[in-house]
């Protein structure tokens, strides 16, 4: 059966293909876009990054939650959950340019501060000890060294579980995962309030990396879902996955959901009624300007349709539908994401979309996708030689 699982459905390889033709593209745009403008090209930038570190970073927490809970759900989705991990070195060289461009992103990073912002002014004074250039990097490079080694070390014992079939290799997987969903949600918060929150220095909020690490776990999941269901469509995973693990994954697809809405919602409400004047300009950037629609947007399509949708049980078993509903799902992750940072640059002047906020994820996700299908076709479909593998084997026999 593991000869069988190494072939790599078509499919891949024409994704792989395609993502590469539609990431050079994008980011030729994007190196058009930085001679007309380069202040816009980082901003861009900076939305691209994020997103697709979100769907990165999403997938090592699941594959860690994963390995302390066990079940057939994440036994089917593991492989394409670590390839997505492997593709931590490509995101450490994809941050270079935003190291660069970090005085045209960041105010506190710059010289330009206004001479009579004398709010802007105090704030950067009583943070400067965290908020400074050295610092920074410096903690850039340990965020990266923890996911980094997290992922090394879980694709490393996996492989080993692969090639030797030791029972003691699960239990060392294990041991990992519970202090690195530790190590995950420390490190994800504090480059939450480094590449996101320190947009505005005088903003804070205590759920803002929660925040984050929700909407993380939820563009994993459906990113994962859309890969399963295209995996599902031909051999050998058409043997394996049944309408059973799909509505496994669809039941997880909705509690991430409503985890993103509980936050989102537990943020505004926590500063709305508390209602300080140095928290509160956030959400009036959004609310007082074009913006308000795209928040809009995203309770309609971002919670509600997908709320509604997979409440359904037949929705959840159908591969196609449920495919649908997690492409829409990571259309208004890529909207979310740029709520929560264009505004910063744009919100005082109201709306603004510019083509290379749309040109930046899509050139970055296609190098991203490129280099994610070269890592799942470098390994069998499924962990092969896990001792839980017969039980998910069994459950595609049994539907």
């Amino acid at each position: 059966m593991s000869d069988v699982l190494y072939s790599t459905p078509p499919e891949v390889n024409r994704l792989q293909q395609r993502a590469l033709v539609v990431g050079v593209v994008g980011l030729a745009l994007l190196a058009v876009g930085a001679f007309v403008s380069l202040d816009q090209f980082f901003r861009s930038y900076l939305v691209g990054f994020i997103f697709w570190t979100g769907v990165t970073l999403g997938c090592l927490a699941i594959v860690m939650l994963q390995h302390l809970t066990g079940g057939a759900w994440g036994m089917v989705i593991r492989r394409p959950l670590e390839a997505a991990t492997r593709t931590l070195p490509l995101l450490l060289v994809l941050f270079l340019p935003l190291a660069v461009g970090v005085s045209r992103i960041y105010i506190w990073a710059s010289h330009n501060v206004p001479e009579g912002d004398k709010e802007l002014r105090h704030a950067l004074e009583h943070k400067r000890a965290y908020l400074n250039l050295p610092f920074f990097f410096g903690r850039a490079v340990f965020y990266f060294a923890v996911w980094l080694g997290l992922a090394y070390f879980l694709n490393k014992w996996s492989r080993e579980q692969d090639e030797t079939g030791d029972p003691g290799l699960t239990g060392k997987l294990q041991d990992l995962s519970g202090p690195g969903l530790i190590l995950y949600g420390l490190t994800v918060t504090f480059a939450a309030v480094d590449w996101v929150m320190s947009l505005d220095p005088t903003w804070f909020s205590t759920i803002f990396g929660i925040l984050l690490m929700g909407g993380q776990a939820l563009s994993a999941m459906a990113f994962v879902i859309t890969i399963a269901v295209l995996l599902a469509r031909y051999e050998p995973m058409s043997h394996v996955f049944t309408r059973a693990h799909f509505h496994d994954l669809g039941k997880l697809l909705l509690a991430f959901v409503m985890l993103w809405a509980y936050f989102s919602f537990s943020q505004f409400l926590i500063i709305w009624s508390g209602n300080l004047p140095e928290e509160i300009p956030w959400y009036l950037r959004r609310f007082n300007s074009g913006w308000r629609v795209v928040g809009l947007l995203l309770v309609l399509f971002h919670f509600m349709l997908p709320f509604v949708l997979l409440l359904s049980r037949d929705l959840k078993r159908n591969a196609r539908l449920i495919a649908l509903t997690a492409m829409v799902i990571i259309v208004m992750r890529f909207v979310d994401v740029l709520w929560l940072i264009a505004p910063e640059f744009h919100g005082r002047q109201g709306f603004s979309f510019h083509w290379m906020d749309l040109a930046a994820p899509v050139g970055l996700g296609g190098i991203w996708l490129w280099y994610f299908a070269g890592q799942l076709k470098a390994r069998p479909l499924l962990p092969i030689r896990d001792p839980n593998l017969p039980e998910v084997l069994e459950h595609a026999g049994g539907h």
